[in-house]
């Protein structure tokens, strides 16, 4: 069975710190852009897989954000990830568990920290961190990629084309 894991800030939805008018924290929060590619990405990868889940740390506040984020921009339509895949946890180790629990075999994230904490998780992606991460990502077992359709292409390369089934 191949299960997929990505995390939503830095990977789904742009990182946007500011205070500008598309700032995840601002006021119109909905605004704030998806990550170039990620829904068409996603909309080819999920059928590839047996199971794919969002799995993020956030608050209490940011995760209802991201539920309204998410439901705005049809996501679980345009990617085929349903709500009832979605999981968030309170810190980042806790998506060890969560990851080991779904027994996932590839999660996306844009923090190496989270990626290696994942160790029940085989084929780990560290998403649009800069080339100076490589060396650090190949020492932790992590494949460095720069944007969803390197990703997509990778992965593409990989995987045969619909569900592994064991």
């Amino acid at each position: 069975m191949r299960r997929l894991g990505v995390d939503v800030g830095g990977v789904i939805i742009e990182r946007s710190d500011g205070d500008d008018d598309t700032s995840f924290f601002g006021p119109d929060y909905l605004r704030t852009p998806p990550l170039t590619g990620v829904f068409e990405a996603l909309a080819a990868l999920v059928p590839r897989f047996d199971e794919a889940y969002v799995v993020s740390k956030c608050s209490e506040p940011t995760e209802r954000r991201t539920r309204d984020w998410l439901a705005h921009h049809d996501f679980a339509a345009r990617t085929g990830i349903d709500p009832d895949r979605w999981y968030f946890c309170a810190t980042r180790p806790e998506k060890g568990p969560i990851a080991a629990r779904l027994r996932l075999t590839h999660f996306v994230d844009d923090r190496l920290d989270v990626l290696t904490c994942l160790d029940t998780v085989p084929h780990r992606y560290l998403l649009g961190a800069p080339r100076s991460a490589v060396a650090a990502a190949q020492e932790a077992g992590v494949h460095r990629v720069a944007s969803w359709p390197e990703l997509a292409a990778v992965l593409a390369a990989q995987l045969t084309p619909g569900p592994a089934g064991g």
